[in-house]
């Protein structure tokens, strides 16, 4: 059953990679497989699917296009244009933007936020939007590791090592994990000016957008407050910050609906909601579920492990590019779930302390995703949102950014971590 399971993920993955254009049908159709065959029985099927980061994702589309239609997106383009001197420093601007953000809320929430401001720039100065948008997704997964509610790997890292959110900045009198990536993000700064050097084009704002409707920009604001104000709570609901998101998406329609007694607003939105994103995101849910149940995942984990031996630095190392080449192609939420543990036991038996490794994972494990489109929800979103302005976004295409990107921030965090907690 393991056997079939694996080469049933890899073909899979196959398809996504050489045929992109249908993959929420591989995703659903492996995840259905998976079911008829029982590698996943059907009782675990609610469990196993995260249903937080899809509600999160529907109530945070309708909001966001309800912003988009209040034209406050080309406002900030405007003056986004004022302040640079080229397309260059308006993607790395736009990308530091994303990251500043990404830090304290989700990052799927942080690119259906900030995307539109870059698609508005990019239709404004008429240049393909692919880079930027790309770029906002890494710098948002990046940013996403800063802090204790930057993203959900984060938060399990904290819940399980006991840490609050000062934590993640000073800890036993040393500096944490949100200077690792802090660094690691300053570090991408020449990266993107060699990926974006050729885009030398003045940039400029004729005048400035007036903004139809205020409302939507104070209700995305007001969710963004809402969801830092939630991590604080404790012991809250798996699914609140996808109920925040929900709701507020549905008051904003119906703020609209009473104030302007018009339904195509509402009927325009629902049919912008990007409902094959949310369908790979679900079909994804449920074959991951299907590898950790297999196994497979426990698997990996345990071989990363064994080859360490009793070498920490060694360990360390296979701990973090392990977990960078492993959450390129599996969601590292029940990966990290999985290693904590384990890693657990091994700092137990070297008779150290663990923070060391569980940094390290962390930082693996959360830029890993930025190697490949489908590594992380904020690069599915951020390429299912290029899809509905046309521009079909390959392996090849995301990682020509990703990969130099994630490469380094990661040795740049890695070392960090090392000579501090070693």
């Amino acid at each position: 059953m393991k056997i079939f399971a694996l080469v049933l993920f890899i073909l899979m993955y196959v398809l996504m990679i050489t045929k992109p254009k249908y993959r929420p049908y591989y995703a659903l159709g492996t995840g259905l497989i998976y079911l008829v065959a029982r590698v996943l029985p059907l009782s675990n099927l609610p469990s196993v699917i995260n249903w937080n980061v899809l509600l999160m994702i529907s109530g945070t589309m309708i909001l966001v296009d309800f912003f988009i239609a209040s034209k406050m997106p080309n406002l900030m383009a405007d003056i986004l244009l004022d302040k640079c001197p080229n397309v260059m420093w308006v993607t790395i601007s736009m990308s530091l933007f994303a990251g500043a953000i990404s830090a304290f809320i989700d990052n799927v929430a942080t690119v259906l936020m900030v995307a539109p401001v870059g698609l508005a720039v990019c239709k404004k100065l008429n240049i393909n939007p692919v880079g930027m948008i790309i770029s906002i997704a890494v710098s948002s997964n990046l940013q996403g590791a800063a802090t204790l509610v930057g993203d959900t790997t984060s938060i399990m890292l904290g819940d399980y090592a006991h840490m609050n959110f000062m934590n993640f900045f000073w800890m036993d009198g040393k500096p944490g994990m949100f200077f690792a990536v802090e660094l690691g993000a300053l570090a991408t700064i020449p990266i993107m000016m060699l990926l974006f050097g050729k885009y030398r084009e003045p940039v400029s704002s004729e005048g400035r957008t007036v903004v139809k409707d205020v409302v939507p920009s104070a209700m995305l604001l007001i969710m963004v407050a809402a969801l830092i104000a939630a991590s604080f709570i404790p012991n809250t609901p798996d699914i609140t910050n996808g109920a925040i998101c929900c709701i507020l998406g549905i008051v904003t329609a119906i703020i609209d609906y009473a104030r302007y007694r018009k339904t195509e607003n509402v009927r325009r939105t629902l049919q912008n909601i990007d409902f094959e994103t949310l369908l790979l995101l679900l079909g994804l849910f449920v074959v991951i579920g299907g590898i950790t149940e297999a196994g497979i995942i426990t698997d990996f984990a345990n071989a990363i492990v064994k080859f360490g031996g009793s070498s920490l630095f060694l360990l360390y190392t296979i701990i973090v590019w392990g977990s960078v080449l492993i959450s390129a192609f599996v969601d590292n939420i029940p990966y990290v779930a999985t290693m904590l543990p384990v890693l657990t036991v091994v700092t137990t038996q070297l008779g150290v302390k663990p923070t060391l490794l569980y940094f390290g994972l962390l930082c693996g494990a959360t830029l890993g995703g930025n190697l490949t489109p489908i590594g992380a929800s904020a690069n599915i979103t951020a390429v299912g949102l290029l899809k509905k302005e046309g521009h079909e976004v390959g392996f090849p295409d995301f990682m020509k950014i990703g990969v130099p990107y994630t490469l380094t921030a990661v040795m740049v965090g890695y070392l960090f971590i090392w000579f501090v907690w070693s």
